[in-house]
Formats: structure tokens, sequence, C-alpha cells
């Protein structure tokens, strides 16, 4: 662009510019500024602005009183847009001026100081020739060729701003004229946008006005509906309370019939479900006794079979060696067996008639028992509730059937039939509900019914006098039921206990339906002869509509107590009905039983608790303490007794030290009667029979257990009395009761007894007596009287004062308390002995106490040093115990009052185990520790610091503070790190609790490293498991070559001199850190970058310990399953036992029970361990799982070393180890903190890998993994981009998971190239990155046909018949390959309707072999050729067979298509063309050349026949032209005979049809007059084959060039039909044969 261009169009000028050279933020808005002060630059166009794209709202009337148009409206805004954007561009031109010169300002004072370093260095470097420093020399060179490059390119740089300086500058003044040219259109704007301003004043003052208008119409219209609404309000409020009193008065009136019917339904319900109940209860014990008898049965015929079986072969084996022996010793054996069997036959009748014997006396027994005491003992002792059978409902009836068996049958039972009896009995006991009633009221049944035995027919064994008292039996059974509908009530009320807690409504109700107030009907004092009245009220609890019926009271309170209750029907929940109770006491003694009612939720009780008058003693205190009095004084106290029961009693004060035999029998026997009563209150219930048999076994046990103690010798029982009264006698002289020491109390009463203590000899007094009360169920009160005399008026109150341990040089101070009991004011005076006077103290010395009152002085004790030496007879220097005695002297007093102070003192000094710290020599970047050990020789805990520790020290543990127990060494760390390279020498102050200073020596030389780390602590973020973290640091080498070590070197090594160094870091093992390069060499001056990667995993122990742990929890719990389903078989083979016959009872031997009692043949696998347990192992993988679900955190710290040797190893030997030295290793530091990862891989195993192993080059494998969010919180994932010319690629778009789901990637490899691909897929998380590598291999796939390609012939074949031919494709590649078969028929991008044949007619064509690719198809629509398979895969190695079919629908020879076998990738196999042909008949004739085109499409539909033909010919059938042309050749006077072949073929059919066919030609002698020869004339052809018909024509004597002989010869093919073909030969001569 040149000037002239720039001038007519400096915006273009200036657009293009910014393009390439600004980057500011205002490219964009730039831009457009250019486009439009162009459009204003070329020739001011404004007539755009007059359409009519303003706002209507702009348009208001003018001052002038003309309306202004929108067109003007928007103009002036447009107008005003340009012009601000011209103004912007003129701004952004002079920034732009200003930035450049301010660059050119900078580049230049840039070349001048450039300059001025440039000379500064040839000084310098003229300075170092003169020095003949040939290395600084070099290296100042280099400096300067360095500052030349520099000021070049500064200079370069000072040229290019300068042009664009310039450049800006012409662009700013182009746009200040521009900005001249439109000042007068400027001006204008500003008048317009001056009158637009008023006119939208007046127009925003209109609008607010109408606005306030319509805001007093909207706010008026708002409050009309609002009290429309309340109105409407009122209204329906009223209308809806009116509904509600209706439907209340409504639902009063149904609820009165609603309850009646409720009740009448839930009795019906009830009495049907108490009905269904007893039904299903018999039949369950029916079917329960059916299955028991059924398994007895069947174990005792198994049994019996046994036996019969066993004894028949003993018996059989008895007789043949009794024949035998018989035959041996000469006897006839026959006949002895025949007289052996006379006499057991005899033996057996008559055992058969002592059985009937027996039988009949028992039935005449029978018979006599079931007469009248029968009735009369039913009467009077009813039977048990019904159970089962009634063997089994009526235990004593059983056991009296079996005591008169046992009296008919006098032989004692075998240890079998006892056994299985109790085990009978024992099931029996079980089954029944009431079995544990039953036995323990059997004792007095048998005792009652024995002497009559009537209780033992009530079921009898025989069906005889059942069917004979049928009718009686059935009367009394109806009379049990009964008896036992009405005891099953109480049984339901006494076992509400037991109900487990019901649900109403989803909520759970715990406890009773109802409750009471009050909550205990008691009864209390009552009096025979009264009556007592109590209202109850009961008030409904549950969730729902309940009701209360009365079931009754408990037996033992029926004749007591009578209740009063109507049922109220159902009650809503709150809702409470009335009960009385009232109690006519007849018996004087306390009663407890209960109310019981049923509800609908279950039944509940009310406790009714009946007390007689009582005697309640209580005393206030039992124990009296006087203290300490002085002789001669009277002391009296009070204690109070009071009857708090409404029965009065007499009561004595019995001073006896114990209880006399009497009156210890006489409790015991009052406990043991009131326990009798008690126990026998209630006789005739079940459950106090049960409460008495437990008493009686509780109390015989209580009996044998005082039976096993051994007895006490009488001797000593009457010792001990003695000593004890001779005691008591001693002890209570000074102690006496009051006058009050017997009386009556009455009820709720109170009396005060007093006890007096008047000491008269200073001891201890004490007395112990007992109240002792008329009433016989109130115990004797023990009272306990306590009392010291003692005689001194003034004593002190601790006479040996402990200070415990103290220090030297320590302030110590206690209290003494001195107490007096005289009368008057006494004077004392404390005395310290002289030994003692410089370590203690007591202020004041004198002083006086007054009368009856306690004094405090103070006792300072400071122990010095000398304290062994001044007092040597009272401080043990080895124990460091010192007892010191003191006195107090009392004014009036002879004998002065002593008191001790003891105290163990010991000393306060901390000890080093040495003086001095050496801590040698140490890096800058390294620390040393150094252990002393700090002992504490008090025997006082001592606090101790150490205080102003330096920068470069440090204390541990906590920080040098802490307490040293008594004789406690403690082991202190100090931790020197230099800071500098020097020496240091300093002291470290340790100060204990009582502020002394013991100091501690240290010195120390620091030393510097030739290399340096940027940082020596990395501190790496949280990083999750599986996740990995970076951080970057740098290891300079900051030795350069002119430098020289200054510090002080180590006696061990050599001057430091500026030498290259090897490093090398060492990292803890396992870890999960990494570290890259872990070693190198560093130059001096040279720096390199160091990469530290944590990666935290877990570790294969924690995995193998975690797999233990879970096969661990599994063995357990099949242990558990194995012992559940044990304890279940066991106790199955108890619920199901055998009764036999005859009162007799086997075990059941279930068929498996061999394998329950045997042990278990699965034994559990024994644990593996660790080392069994392999990576890749199903275990492993469970428990890395299962460590990752559980993982917290974990926080570790390594301390990596990094060695760095004293230079190059020698040049003689560059493989030997370097110098080392231990002051040259830097130290880096790693914090790791590890968490649980909030994203796992949960398929593939937990492996954050995926191999697609090896996969044909161009095909495509599809793998999915799945993560899962296992973080508290929704994860948005992302994913790196993969190579997107890569063979991988992510199919499916990524989301966010929340907490608990998955997400599953779906990941494909198709590979392009033969070769190994390896990609990492990163899935990103908030907190984490999850790697995941890809990993394949291309292959190219080696598959090979059979076929070599190109024709493929299938022959001819009859209409609707088919031919095939097989293909074998191998693949010989190392992966499966995947094939498709293509037909060009079955193509859809083929030419519709032979369109490739048409256009190649078209176009013309030479040659006889012209078929288009595609040709004839069946007419059905069916493809003429099929290939199965049509697709599919080949294993490596393998091959697979394609057949290729031909089936065509109707005759033709122009059958034709594609096939073409390609791989998945593109890649072709094989081309074939396919070839085929269709005749109706068996016969064909195929070759010679072709008359029409091969597309069927195209032909006429008849083809008329030649002239040539004969009539006979015509008559016969059509027919077929066949034309042959022969070419003979002419060369050197030789003439070539020109030769054709012709195929005859038969076809081979599924229908029947001639072996062969035949062919004849016709007029071969006029053939062969025109030169032609015809091999053979005539033949045969077998079906299924071809024969070669051999034409030759060689040209007769008078043949002319190129003349043409033709001439037509029929050709007979006779087959299942006989077919006619016109044969043309047409021959030529030609110089050349074709």
């Amino acid at each position: 662009m040149d000037v002239e261009e720039d001038r007519e169009s400096p915006f273009d000028d200036e657009a293009s510019d910014s393009t390439d050279n600004e980057d500011g933020p205002g490219q964009e808005s730039f831009k457009e500024e250019e486009v439009a002060l162009q459009q204003a630059n070329n020739g001011l166009d404004f007539e755009w602005l007059l359409e009519d794209d303003g706002d209507g709202d702009l348009a208001v009337a003018a001052v002038s009183g003309e309306k202004r148009s929108y067109a003007e409206t928007a103009r002036m805004f447009k107008l005003r847009r340009n012009l601000d954007q011209l103004d912007c561009f003129h701004r952004q031109k002079e920034h732009d001026v200003q930035k450049a010169r301010e660059e050119l300002k900078l580049c230049r004072q840039n070349i001048e100081s450039v300059l001025e370093q440039r000379e500064n260095l040839e000084e310098k470097m003229e300075e170092q020739k003169a020095a003949d420093n040939s290395v600084a020399v070099f290296r100042t060179r280099a400096q300067h060729k360095l500052l030349c490059q520099k000021l070049q390119s500064e200079e370069e740089l000072e040229g290019h701003i300068n042009t664009e300086l310039k450049q800006q500058e012409l662009e700013l003044s182009e746009v200040e004229v521009e900005l001249g040219r439109f000042s007068s259109l400027r001006q204008e704007v500003q008048e317009e946008e001056r009158a637009f301003g008023v006119l939208k004043k007046q127009k925003a003052t209109k609008r607010l006005q109408q606005e306030r208008k319509a805001s007093q119409h909207q706010q008026l219209r708002m409050q009309h509906l609002r009290d429309k609404q309340a109105s409407m309000l009122k209204k329906e409020e009223a209308e809806c309370q009116r509904k509600i009193e209706e439907g209340r008065a409504s639902r009063k009136v149904a609820a009165k019939y609603l309850k009646e019917t409720i009740k009448s339904m839930q009795q019906q319900e009830a009495e049907k479900e108490q009905q269904n109940r007893e039904l299903l209860e018999k039949r369950m014990q029916a079917v329960k006794s059916l299955k028991s008898n059924i398994a007895a049965t069947q174990e005792c015929l198994r049994v019996n079979q046994s036996r019969a079986r066993a004894k028949a072969q003993k018996e059989e084996q008895r007789q043949r060696q009794l024949r035998e022996s018989l035959q041996a010793e000469g006897f006839n054996s026959i006949q002895h067996m025949y007289q052996q069997k006379q006499l057991e036959e005899i033996q057996r009748k008559q055992e058969q008639l002592e059985e009937r014997q027996k039988s009949k006396r028992v039935e005449i027994v029978e018979k006599i028992l079931q007469e009248g005491p029968l009735v009369e003992s039913r009467k009077r002792n009813p039977p048990p509730t019904p159970k089962l059978s009634l063997t089994d409902k009526y235990p004593s009836l059983r056991r009296a059937r079996e005591k008169l068996l046992h009296y008919l049958d006098r032989r004692p039972p075998t240890a079998t039939e006892e056994r299985a009896t109790i085990q009978l009995r024992d099931f029996s006991s079980s089954s029944s509900a009431s079995s544990d009633v039953d036995d323990q009221e059997e004792p007095t049944n048998q005792e009652e019914d024995h002497p009559s035995l009537s209780d033992s027919l009530a079921e009898p064994e025989f069906s005889g006098l059942w069917d004979q008292n049928y009718k009686k039996l059935l009367n009394e059974k109806t009379t049990l039921e009964q008896a036992e509908v009405k005891q099953e009530e109480p049984a339901m009320a006494i076992g509400k206990l037991n109900l487990p807690p019901k649900k109403i409504h989803g909520k759970e109700l715990k406890g009773p339906p109802f409750i009471s107030k009050p909550e205990v009907i008691l009864f209390k004092d009552f009096e025979l002869g009264k009556t007592y009245k109590k209202k109850i009220v009961l008030t409904n609890i549950s969730y729902i509509t309940n009701h209360c019926k009365l079931l009754g009271v408990s037996t033992h309170l029926k004749d007591f107590i009578t209740i009063n209750f109507d049922p109220p029907g159902s009650l809503s929940t709150g809702m409470s009905c009335d009960m009385q109770a009232v109690f006519q006491p007849m018996i004087n003694e306390d009663l407890e039983g209960e109310v019981r009612f049923a509800s609908a939720v279950g039944p509940f009780s009310v406790p009714v608790r009946c007390a007689i008058k009582k005697c309640d003693m209580k005393v206030d205190n039992q124990f009296i303490d006087f203290g300490s009095h002085v002789v001669g004084q009277t002391v009296s106290w009070t204690i109070t007794l009071t009857n708090k029961g409404a029965l009065a009693s007499r009561f004595s004060l019995d001073t006896s030290a114990c209880l006399s035999p009497e009156t210890s029998h006489v409790q015991m026997a009052s406990h043991v009667s009131a326990n009798t009563s008690q126990e026998t209150s209630s006789p005739n219930t079940t459950s106090d029979s049960v409460s008495m048999g437990t008493g009686k076994l509780q109390a015989e046990e209580e009996s044998q257990e005082l039976s096993e103690h051994p007895a006490i010798p009488e001797t000593c029982v009457s010792t001990d009395v003695d000593a004890q009264m001779d005691q008591s006698n001693s002890d209570f002289g000074d102690i006496s009761l009051g006058n009050v020491k017997e009386g009556e109390i009455g009820l709720f009463e109170s009396i005060r007894l007093e006890v007096i203590f008047t000491p008269t000899i200073p001891g201890e007094s004490k007395l112990d007596f007992h109240i002792r009360f008329s009433d016989l169920t109130s115990k004797p009160i023990p009272i306990q009287v306590k009392g010291v005399a003692v005689s001194v008026p003034v004593w002190v109150v601790q006479p040996d004062i402990d200070l415990k341990i103290c220090m030297f040089d320590r302030l110590y101070q206690d209290s003494i308390v001195v107490q007096s009991r005289a009368s008057t004011a006494l004077k004392l005076t404390f005395e310290v002995c002289p030994e003692m006077r410089k370590h203690m103290e007591i202020l004041p010395k004198t002083a006086f106490i007054q009368a009856q009152s306690r004094f405090n002085a103070q006792l300072k004790f400071l122990p010095r040093i000398s304290l062994s030496k001044d007092a040597m007879e009272l401080f043990d220097e080895d124990t460091g115990v010192l007892e010191v005695p003191l006195t107090v002297l009392v004014a009036g007093q002879v004998k002065p009052v002593p008191f001790t102070m003891q105290a163990v003192v010991t000393c306060s000094e901390l000890l080093f185990d040495r003086a001095q710290v050496d801590f040698g020599f140490c890096s800058v970047n390294q620390s040393l520790r150094s252990s002393v050990r700090l002992t504490n020789t008090s025997l006082l805990p001592q606090d101790f610091g150490f205080l102003g520790v330096p920068d470069f020290m440090e204390v541990q543990p906590n920080d040098g503070f802490g307490t040293l127990l008594p004789q406690e060494t403690l082991e202190v760390d100090l931790i020197f790190s230099a800071n500098k390279a020097k020496e240091y020498s300093f002291q470290l102050h340790c100060k204990s609790g009582i502020n002394r200073d013991f100091p501690l020596s240290c010195r120390a030389v620091g030393v510097r490293p030739p290399l340096q780390l940027s940082h020596s602590l990395v501190q790496f973020g949280a990083t999750a498991v599986g996740d990995r973290s970076t951080a970057v640091l740098y290891l300079t080498n900051h030795q350069t070559i002119n430098h020289q070590n200054q510090q002080p070197a180590p006696p061990v090594t050599k001057d430091t001199m500026a030498l290259p160094r090897l490093f090398s870091f060492s990292l803890p093992q396992p870890s999960d850190l990494s570290i890259t390069p872990s070693a190198g060499r560093l130059l001096p001056g040279e720096r390199c970058l160091i990469q530290v990667t944590f990666r935290p995993r877990l570790l294969d122990e924690d995995i193998r310990e975690e797999a233990l742990r879970l096969l661990l929890r599994a063995k357990l719990l099949r242990e558990k399953e194995l012992e559940r389903s044990r304890h279940a078989e066991q106790e199955a083979k108890k619920d199901l036992p055998v009764e036999t016959s005859k009162g007799k009872k086997a075990p059941v031997i279930p068929k498996n029970s061999k394998v329950s009692d045997a042990p278990q043949t699965e034994l559990l696998t024994e644990s593996p361990e660790p080392a069994d347990i392999q990576p890749g192992s199903e275990h492993f993988e469970e428990a890395r799982a299962s460590l990752l679900y559980s993982f917290t955190q974990r926080y570790s710290k390594h301390s990596v070393s990094c060695f760095v040797s004293d230079g190059d190893p020698p040049e003689e030997d560059l493989q030997a180890q370097p110098a080392w030295s231990s002051f040259n290793t830097l130290y880096l530091q790693l914090q790791c903190p590890a968490v649980q990862p909030p994203l796992v891989v949960t398929s593939n195993n937990g492996h954050k890998s995926i191999d697609f192993h090896q996969v044909a080059v161009g095909e495509k494998v599809i793998k999915r993994f799945t993560v899962q969010n296992i973080s508290k919180e929704s994860l948005d994932l992302r994913s790196s981009v993969l190579d997107v010319h890569g063979p991988f690629s992510l199919l499916n778009a990524l989301r966010c998971i929340r907490p608990g789901e998955t997400h599953t990637l779906v990941l494909a490899f198709s590979p392009s190239l033969e070769k190994k691909f390896s990609e990492t897929l990163e899935v990103r998380c908030q907190k984490m990155t999850l790697e995941m590598t890809l990993r394949g291999e291309g292959v190219l796939p080696a598959v090979t046909c059979s076929h070599p390609g190109g024709l493929l012939d299938l022959g001819y074949v009859l209409e609707k018949e088919s031919t095939s031919h097989v293909l074998k494709m191998q693949n010989s590649s190392a992966v499966a390959v995947g094939f498709r078969v293509q037909l060009a028929s079955l193509c859809p991008s083929r030419p519709p309707g032979g369109a490739d044949g048409v256009a190649s007619l078209l176009g013309g064509y030479s040659g006889s072999q012209l078929q288009p690719t595609v040709g004839t198809q069946n007419l059905s629509g069916l493809s003429v050729f099929s290939v199965l398979p049509a697709e599919g895969s080949i294993a490596p190695g393998q091959s697979q067979d394609l057949t290729v079919s031909f089936q065509p629908d109707h005759p033709s020879v122009c059958y034709s298509d594609r096939m073409t076998v390609e791989l998945r990738n593109k890649s072709v196999v094989c081309v074939l063309d396919l070839r085929g042909a269709a005749s109706s008949h068996n016969m064909y004739l195929c070759g010679g050349d072709p008359l029409t085109v091969p597309i069927e499409s195209l032909l006429p539909p008849l083809i008329t026949a030649q002239p040539q033909i004969t009539e006979s010919e015509v008559m016969e059938k059509p027919t077929i032209p066949v034309l042959v042309n022969l070419r003979a050749g002419y060369s050197g006077g030789a003439i070539t005979p020109a030769v054709r072949e012709l195929q005859v073929g038969s076809i081979r059919s599924t229908q029947p049809s001639k072996k062969s066919g035949e062919f004849h030609w016709e007029n071969v002698a006029s053939l062969q007059q025109q030169g032609f020869t015809v091999e053979p004339s005539k033949g045969t052809v077998e079906t299924g084959h071809k024969r070669t018909v051999t034409i030759t024509w060689s040209p007769h004597s008078g043949y002319k060039p190129y003349e043409v002989v033709q001439t037509c010869v029929p050709l007979t093919l006779k087959g299942d039909e006989t077919n006619v073909y016109r044969v043309t030969l047409m021959a030529t001569l030609s110089s050349a044969a074709d």
C-alpha cells in the first residue's frame, strides 16, 4: 500500500497496521471505529441516516412547535457515535506515538549503558593482558563479544522503533486533519443534543405525572379489592363454622350408633377369632402328634424288621450248626429238629394262655375302677387344661396307667425302658403349654388319686372300653374344654408382660394401652370388718380408638375385692373412664394382686396392694459422737424415735452388746412365718404354687450351704461373748442413758430419748445399745455412742507437723494450731532448740490464747547448707531426714505442751554428664545432634528450661522445657544448624524452677558445601492415593574458577578448588518418592533442575494384611453359619421324639444323622500366608479396594541425602569410586501428606492400565473402564486431550458424578501403522488427576485366498437348480482378522440397470469376450450369486471356507457378477469375476462367436431364423443360431489351417434323467467339399462332463483370395429334449493368423 492510498483511505491503513502490530485491549473496537470513520471520510455520505429505524419515544415536539422525525433523531445518535469513535481513534494514535517515543528513549539509554560496559570491559581486558592472565582474557573476550552483539541488536531495534515512530506521527497528523474537517459537524450535533435533552426532560415530566395518576388509581383499586376479599373471607368463615357445628352434631349422633355397631362387631370377631385359634391349636397339636407317631412307627418297624432278619439268620445258622453237629455224632437230625419244634410250639401256647389270663385280669380291674370313684375324683379334683392327646394332656393319668401296668407286671423295668420313659416324659412336658404347672402339681395329685387309680383309664390303649363309654367320656371332654376356656383368660392377663411391643400407624407402642390414676390401687392400714372404696380413672394412651374390657381380679383377691366397672365402649386417644374398687378385708394379711383388662391393642392390668397396720420405727441418728471433752464436764445428746406406722407398740432400751439367742430365734421364726404366710396365701393358684416350689428349693440350697460350713466350737463363742461383755462394761462407764428407758409409742408419734456423756477418766468411751419393740415385725434399732475424755486444757491440734520434702535455701511456712479448753485466757511461749534457730523461727514467740478458743502461730523454715553441721543430732545427712522437737510453755502449767516438726531436706542441683559439647564440623545445609544427660539430684520434681537459646541451636524434647522427677535422668538432644561458615563458641543456660542457672559450654565449626539446593524443605500438598505431586528444585555449583574457599577447612579434606562435582540422591526404601535426575555432574557455576515427584500408593504388605483380615472375617462368618446350622439340626432332632408301644420311647434317628453327627467333611480352608497372596490375585485386589475405600489420611516425612564428591575420579582410572566427604552432603526434607482418592477405578480389577493387545491395522477395538466417586462431594470430570493423529480416542463425554455414582469411559484403539503405541489419558477432577495408561500394538493382517483371482466360471446349471464352489481364506497373522465379502450386484454404488454395459456398447467395442461386471440377474429379485458367510473373523493361524453358490431361475448365458473379499481395514484380499450359465435342458453347446449383446434387456423378444433351414426343421422346433469364424493364415507360401473348438456338455441334475446325452452333425459331406472338417461328427456325453468338437478349415484348390466361405450346418443335441443348433461357419484367409 503506497502513501497516496494511505492518504485517500487512512482508516484502512490504520486497520491493517493495528492488525499487524497492535495487541491492545481495544483492538476490535478500533476496527469498528475505522470502518465508520472510513464511511465518514468518503464524502460524508449521511443519506443512509434518513432511514426510519429510530425509537418512537424519541420523536417529541421541538421548541419551535415542529415535530422531530425519527430519521433526524437516529441521524443525531449515529453522528454522535461516529464522532466518539473518531475521538477514541485519535486518543489511541496519541497513545501509540507516546509509547513509541518512550520505547525509543529506553532503547537509547540501553545503548549508552552497553557502550559504557564495553569501554569498561576493554579497560579490564587490557589490565588482564598486562597481568598475563590468559584465562581471564578469554573470559573477557567472550563477554566483549556478547556486548558487541547486544549493542548491534539494540541499534537495529532503535532504527526500527524510529521508523515506527515516524509512521505513527504521520498517521496522527492525518487523524487530526480529519478531526478538523468534522468540526462543523460536531457543533451541529452538539446543538441537536441540547435541543433533544430539553425535549426529553419535558417528556419525562409528563410521564412522571401520568405515572403518579396511574399509581393512585391502582392503590384505590387494590384497597377496594382488599375490602372485598375481607368481606368474602368473613362470610366463608361463618359458613365454615356453621358447617363444622352441623358436622359435630351429626357425628355425635352417628358415633352413638357406630359405637354400638363396632362393639357388637368386635365381640363377634373376638368370638370367631377365639374359635379359630382353638381349632387351629387343636389341629396343630393333632398334626404334631400324628407326625411323631408316624416317625416312631416307621422307626419301630425298621428296628423290628432288622431284628427279625437278624434273629432269622441266627436261628437258621444255629439250626444248621445243630444239624451238622447231630449228623457228625451219628444222630437223626431231622427227628431231633422235629421234636424240638414241637416243644417250642407247646411252650408258645402256654405263654399265650398266660397272656390272655393276664389281659382278662387287667380288664376286670379296669371295669371296677371305672365306676363311682372316677366321677367323684373328677368332681373333687378337676383335671388340668387338656392339650394334645389325653395321655399327654394329663400326666397324672399317664403315670397312673404306668403304675397299674407295673402292678400287673411285677418284673423290674430294664435300663432301656426307663430311659425311654424319661425321654417320653420330657417331651410331653416340653410340648404342652402348661407342662410346668402340671409337673409341680403331680406329687399332690398322685398321693390323692393313688388309692383309687381312677384316672388311669381316661384314654385306654384298647378300643373296647373306649367304645363302651364313648358318650360318658364325650360329656367329660366338653366339661374339660369349658374349664380350659375359663382358665385361659387369666393366663392371658398374666402373660401380658411377655407380649412384644406393637406398632400402630407406624408408631411403636411401649407399655400398656391404658394408664390408671392412681397407678396402684392401695388400701393401706385396713381393719377387719370395714369396707373401703376407691375411684380409679383409666385413660387411653394408645394411638388408636380403643376399648376396655374387665377380665377380673387375681384369684386370691376375688373374696375381698369387688370391681364396679361399666364398659364405656370405644375411647379415643386421651379419653378416660371411671372404675370403683371395693375392698372388704376378712383376713389380717398383706395382699397383692392385679385387676386385669383386655383392649384392642392387648391386655393390661392395674396392680392392687392391701397393707395391714404395721409399726414403722425410725430414728434420726444411729451414730452419736460427742467429740473431745475435758474430764468433769457433762454433755447430753437427744435422739428422736418416730413411729411412721399406724400400729402402736412398746419400746425398751437394751444395753447388751449382742442379741440374745432367744431374741434371734424369735426374729428368725417371725421372718420365716411371714415368708410362709406370704407363700401360702394363695395355694390354689398356679403361680403361687410355682413360687412356693422355688422358695423351697432356695431354702434347701441355703440349708445345704450352711451345713457345708464347719461347726464353730462353743468355747470360742462363749469366750467372744464374755470379752464383748467386759469391753462393753468398761466402755460405757462414762456414757449413760436418760430417764426414759422404756414406754409406749403410739401411731404416728415421736419420743425424744436422751444420752448423757460425763467423762471421768481420760480416754475414749463407747456405748452400743438397741431399741427393742414389742411388735414382732419391727426389728431392733442399734445405736452407737462414742466420746473422748481429755485432761489438758491447752494442746496442739496437730502435734506432728510434717513439712514433707524441702530444699535448701527455700522458705517453707506452716501454721501451728493451739486449742484451749480453759475458761480463762492463758499466756503461751513457743521455744525452738538452739541448734535450729538459724534455720527455723516461730512467730509470735509469745501470745495469749483466749478461753475456749483457738490460736494460730506461724512456723517459718529456711534450711541452710550448714544444716548438717549445725544440727548433727537432729539431721541425718545420708537420708536427709530432719526431726525437730518443739515445746509450748503455758503460764501456770508445769508440763509444757510438746510437738514435733518433721521434714526431709534435699538439694536442688541439676547436673550435666559433661561440661562441654563439641559438635565438630557442620555443613550449613545440615544439622548435627548431640545428646547430653541431665540428672535431677533432688528428691523433689524440678521444672527446667533452656533460655536464651541461639537461632542456630535447637533443644529437644519439648523445645528444652520439662519436668524431672526425683533422681531422674533425661537425655536432652542439642541440635546445631550452622547458618554461616565460621567457628561457633557459645553457652547454653538451663534454669530450674527455683531460678538456678546451670551453664553448658558448646563449640562447633560451620562449613559450606560446594553444591547448594534452592530449597531444603519441600511441603507437598494433600495428594490422593494414585495421584502425583511434583516439585521443582535447582542444584547449583556456586563455586567459580577464581573463587577460593575462604572457610576453615576440615583437617581431613584438602583445599576445595573450583572443580566439577558429582552428586547422587539416596532415596529411602520403600518410598513413594522419585527424583529426576538422581545423579549427575555439575561444572563450576552450572545449575541443574531437580524434579521431585510424590506418588502415594498402598504398600503391598498393608494390602496383604488387609487380605488376611478379610479372609479371617469370612472364615469366622462361615464358622458362625456352620455353628448356627449345627444348632438348628440339633434343635430339630430334639423336637422329633419317637413313641413306641408299651410305654417305651426310643430316639428318632433321621436319615442324615450320620452327616450331622459326624465332623464336617468340608474343612475350612486355612488362612494363607502373606507371601502366598500375589499382586493381581483376586484377594489382593479386594484388599486393595477395601483399603482405598477406608483410607483416611497418611502423613510421612522423609530426609533425602545428596552426596557430593570432592571432584572427578582420577584420570588413570575413570571407573574408580570418587572421593566423598560427609561435610559436603546435602539434605532435603520432604513432607508428604496422602489422602483418600475421591476417584477410583472399579473395573479391570482396579488397574490403571488398559492394554488393547494386538489389533489389525485398520480395525477398531473398543474397551471400557469405570470410575467411581467415593468422596462426599460431586466431582466434575474432565480429561486430557489425546493425540488427534494417534490411534487412541475417547468416544463418550465426561460428566459430573455425585457421591457414590460411577461413570464409564469408552475408549477406542484403531492403529494405522504396524508398531506399538502407548499414550496416557488423564481423568481430572477438582482434587486429583487419575492417569490411565493406554497400550496397544498394530499388526498388519496377512490373509491369503486359495483362488488367485480373476475369472471363476461355475459352468452350466439347470434353471432353478444350484451349484457351488468353496474358497479357503488362510490367516497367517498373529491376530484375528475380520473380513467382508461384497458382490457388485448388491453394492449400492453400482449404476442401475446395467448402465456400465450400455456405456461400453455405445462407445463401441472390439473383441468377442466383452462381458459386463454385473450381468443377467434372476427375475425373482434374488441374487443369482451368493456367498456364505458374507462376513466374519478368522482366528490367528486358522482358515475360513467361503462357499460361492450359483442359483439361476431362468435360462441365460449372461450371468455374471464380481466378488470382492476385503478386510475391515479396507484392504482387498482378492477380486473374482463370477460367471455362469443356465439352461432349461441337460444338453448345451458353448463356444463360437457372440451374435448378440451380453445384456438381456437389449435383446429383441424373438430372433428370426435364417432361410436356409429346411421345412422339416421348422415343423419340429426353432433352431438356435451359432456363429463360428475361422481364419486361416498364409505365410511364406504355406497355408496354416484355421481351427476352432466347440464344447458339448451334459448338465448333472438332481432330477432323474438319462445317464448320457448324444450329438451328431448333419451334412458333414457338404462341409468337406468346402474345406471344413468336424471331429467327431457324432458321439455321446456323460452326465456332468464336456466333450470337445474340433472344426478345421483349409482352403480348397479353387479358393479365391479374400473370399469368405460361409455355410450352415445343423448340430443336434439329444438329452431330456432334442435341441437343434444352426451352426454358421465363416472362413477367410489372411496373411497372418490371429
